[in-house]
């Protein structure tokens, strides 16, 4: 029997589910509340072609969730909130669609900030600025962030360097063979990263149109056919593209010491993929952790942007995945776990401070 969206919602601990629709736009819209314990829910608004109903709330509630655990292991005091949109980005983009979208966030009332996401870019949130104040990641000439893609390349990097260190004994990845799946922005801006300080890259995409530009851009990567990706020996895979990549198939076909990527929700299910990542001595670095820098730069324009602070407090993805692995040595868990646990700590903490006098 299917679950209900309430079992749903109770079993993952959000707090809201608020469903937005409008005919004239177009506007079919999805925002999920996870927990404010820490402060207002920050989260990008995800436009993405669903195949059902049912597909697109499952998206936002793992999403959410995950936004919550990014916020609280990243010391942010900000909460666990995401949106999607459900379209064909080509077909119903549209100012109308985001101003549209805008007055609904507009109605939390500062309990969820957006910003972008897959599809969605610093044009979209200028016009979803029209009509709130809830928005982070407007373009620069509006005295806001713009694209946070870099930061969140930037600390998978970084994240990426440490699980190395980890791994070999040495953060340089130089003569390391790393496989980007997925290059649209996030994984461009990593390629460039990664190619700088030495490594071989592979990268791979559904996009024909994204593996040319991110081809141009690098010429000494060398292309894959998504369905050949499991087959490549290599050192390090980075999924930087949808969820659920690192699933019982996928797992068993690896050939790689390290996960460290950008994609949220990698683990197709955490409770079953964290320990048979064990069990292959396979090394992974939690998505929510490594891929925090962008909402960590998209956070920081809430209490006034300063791009100095913001690059110190990405850089700090080094340390954290660091006491990760040791968490999970010293407890004997897997790498997810360990991460979320450091988290909820946070989140029970600070929920102990703001109870008490």
């Amino acid at each position: 029997m299917q679950q209900s969206v309430f079992d749903q919602m109770q079993q993952m601990g959000h707090e809201q589910l608020v469903f937005c629709h409008d005919p004239h736009s177009g506007l079919n819209a999805i925002i999920g509340i996870h927990n404010t314990t820490l402060g207002p829910a920050l989260g990008g608004t995800r436009l993405w072609n669903y195949n059902t109903h049912e597909e697109a709330i499952v998206d936002v509630l793992r999403l959410s969730r995950g936004m919550s655990y990014k916020a609280a292991i990243s010391g942010l005091n900000l909460g666990g909130g995401k949106a999607v949109i459900i379209g064909d980005a080509g077909k119903i983009k549209s100012e109308a669609l985001w101003r549209r979208y805008g007055k609904f966030v507009n109605s939390l009332n500062g309990k969820y900030y957006t910003a972008e996401d897959v599809n969605t870019s610093a044009r979209d949130m200028e016009f979803i600025s029209m009509e709130t104040k809830f928005v982070t990641g407007v373009p620069e000439y509006m005295g806001g962030s713009g694209d946070p893609s870099p930061f969140t390349a930037y600390g998978v990097f970084i994240g990426m360097k440490a699980a190395a260190k980890k791994a070999w004994g040495s953060d340089n990845l130089s003569g390391k063979k790393v496989l980007v799946q997925g290059v649209g922005h996030v994984g461009q801006y990593l390629t460039g990263h990664i190619t700088k300080d030495g490594a071989k890259v592979y990268i791979s995409d559904i996009s024909d149109a994204k593996l040319k530009e991110a081809k141009e851009k690098f010429p000494n990567v060398e292309i894959v056919d998504n369905n050949k990706v499991l087959d490549l020996d290599i050192d390090i895979y980075a999924p930087c593209a949808l969820g659920a990549s690192v699933n019982t198939e996928s797992i068993k076909k690896m050939k790689c010491p390290v996960i460290a990527g950008a994609a949220n929700n990698q683990l197709a299910d955490e409770n079953v993929h964290g320990p048979m990542l064990i069990e292959k001595g396979i090394l992974y670095v939690p998505d929510f952790l490594i891929n925090a820098g962008g909402l960590i730069n998209v956070g920081a324009e809430l209490d006034g942007y300063n791009r100095e602070r913001v690059m110190n407090n990405v850089e700090k993805i080094y340390d954290r995945t660091m006491e990760i692995f040791h968490l999970c040595e010293t407890e004997k868990i897997h790498a997810q776990a360990a991460a979320m646990k450091i988290a909820e700590k946070r989140m029970r903490d600070i929920a102990n401070v703001k109870a008490r006098l």
